[in-house]
């Protein structure tokens, strides 16, 4: 326990926490999931689901790390015998989301370079698509393409130099310097957005309350989906972030400051958006329903379009925007591949190097599959389904196993109050035994109903099943072999001297 590297600071956790929390939904799903679901009065459920979800969640994974010390599967090992396999599912989640999140950071850092010159031309759409992806048939991978491949190269390159420098001198300086640099970016975006024809209108459209769709439940849903996509939660990372921490660590208000700051991006991210919407709206002559978007089509079309029509400063605005979605990515790719790299190094007793080129290397070598021509469709699909059959899936067991079925969530309680100045009471319980569980319990349902009555996107059913489904159920059995392999007697016995130590406090 005293040999487990630990942050140089709490403030270096703190960045690296909303670093993991801040990536690429924040500035390009959030914004168009506000507007679609009641603009200014989505920020009602929006806070409730901050308040009785993400951050009762975030201090649940806090404080579980930093009492068990452990990787994903080796903490649910030391809370209950046979549980381990809930830690390698979300192990796999986080493998499986690596290999493609580092594909859309390769296109950030391509239109990084692409802004100084404004290289995508004048239908930005079309460049994407077919120039840039050399875009094939779902279902089909075709060559590979340079224009891709390179970058990806030397994103891999970047994230696993970094991890292999350890927590403190690779994870937790890079996020000192990747966050405030990310938050300084994106607040001239906001500045120059503001500053457009048309970006007062876009604002108001943001923010503009619909009153009336307060009592739909899907608008409900829609904000703890926000939420717990958004915090990270639910796939192991911030528990293994927070197995780091030193023993005397205020978790409560760690989790209230990750929270609020990721939060806080947000809502940043939907003024410089809509900003520049309301912009490109007003250029175009049509209402911002129309321009809206979200996704990759919002980054990679939709804003290469508004960056053409500025009147000044395009290059200036496109390096600015492209380069936040890529110290945005980077930061959260980091805390994705910590996941799987201090599972590996724990349960196979290799040292941190070995666990990063085995565990970071196979996941690079799959990533190239993202750089076909086929690779956009093999993303979105793998995407989806990994994320409302994984992760959401995955934070549903873990929340209900340790709620329910162990009863874990008063001596996590005890143990999260015993270090922090916030003490929480049976807000906290009622939160994560009854509230969490109900809307997660609905999201799953809702999301199951959906995609057995229709084709995501209308894709081909066999592609849907090989690349969809067939992905979450290999992680689920992935997560079930790797368990089998026990721990040694020594690696579990930490966890008890450690609860032997807090109960004679």
């Amino acid at each position: 326990m005293d040999n487990r590297p630990q942050w140089g600071s709490r403030a270096g956790f703190i960045f690296a926490a909303v670093g993991s929390a801040i990536g690429l939904g924040n500035i390009w799903r959030f914004p168009a999931v506000a507007y679609d679901n009641g603009g200014g009065a989505f920020f009602l459920p929006y806070l409730f689901a901050l308040l009785t979800a993400g951050i009762p969640l975030l201090i649940m994974e806090f404080t579980m790390g930093h009492k068990y010390r452990g990787s994903s599967p080796l903490t649910f090992a030391r809370i209950s015998k046979g549980s381990e396999w809930i830690g390698w599912w979300q192990v796999g989640i986080t493998f499986v989301i690596a290999t493609y999140y580092s594909i859309i950071i390769a296109w950030a850092m391509s239109y990084t370079v692409f802004s100084f010159k404004v290289a995508w031309g004048s239908d930005p759409g079309s460049f994407f698509f077919n120039e840039y992806l050399k875009l094939g048939e779902p279902g089909t991978a075709g060559s590979l393409v340079p224009n891709a491949l390179i970058p990806l190269i030397i994103v891999w390159v970047i994230v696993l130099s970094i991890q292999s420098a350890g927590i403190k001198k690779g994870i937790e300086l890079a996020n000192r310097i990747f966050i405030p640099l990310l938050v300084f970016l994106f607040l001239l975006i906001v500045i120059r957005a503001l500053t457009l024809d048309g970006a007062i209108e876009g604002i108001n459209q943001f923010f503009k309350p619909d009153w009336n769709r307060i009592f739909d439940g899907k608008v409900w849903v829609a904000a703890y989906g926000q939420i717990f996509f958004s915090l990270s939660i639910g796939f192991g990372i911030m528990l293994t972030y927070s197995s780091y921490l030193p023993k005397k660590s205020d978790i409560t208000n760690n989790a209230f400051i990750t929270g609020f700051a990721n939060s806080s991006f947000e809502l940043l991210s939907g003024i410089g958006v809509f900003a520049a919407l309301g912009f490109m709206a007003s250029q175009q002559g049509v209402g911002i329903d129309e321009v809206v978007s979200s996704g990759v089509g919002l980054a990679f079309s939709v804003f290469p379009s508004i960056i053409n029509e500025m009147p000044a400063f395009q290059s200036a605005f496109g390096i600015l925007f492209f380069l936040s979605l890529l110290l945005a990515g980077l930061s959260s790719l980091l805390s994705i591949i910590e996941t799987f790299v201090a599972a590996v190094q724990e349960k196979f007793h290799v040292n941190r190097t070995t666990a990063v080129l085995v565990g970071g290397g196979l996941a690079a070598v799959i990533s190239l599959l993202y750089a076909t021509q086929g690779g956009l469709f093999f993303l979105d699909t793998i995407d989806y389904f990994i994320n409302n059959f994984g992760v959401a899936l995955a934070g549903l067991f873990e929340v209900v196993f340790i709620a329910w079925f162990v009863k874990q969530l008063k001596p996590i309680q005890l143990h999260a109050n015993s270090v922090s100045d916030i003490r929480i009471g049976s807000w906290w319980i009622i939160c994560l035994s009854v509230i969490t569980p109900l809307v997660l319990g609905y999201m799953m349902y809702d999301n199951l109903r959906q995609n057995l009555l229709s084709d995501y996107e209308g894709y081909p059913r066999e592609f849907i099943f090989q690349y969809g489904w067939s992905v979450v159920i290999a992680v689920i059995l992935a997560a079930a072999l790797f368990s089998m392999k026990k721990w040694s007697q020594d690696q579990l016995a930490i966890s008890s001297a450690a609860e032997k130590k807090e109960v004679a406090k």
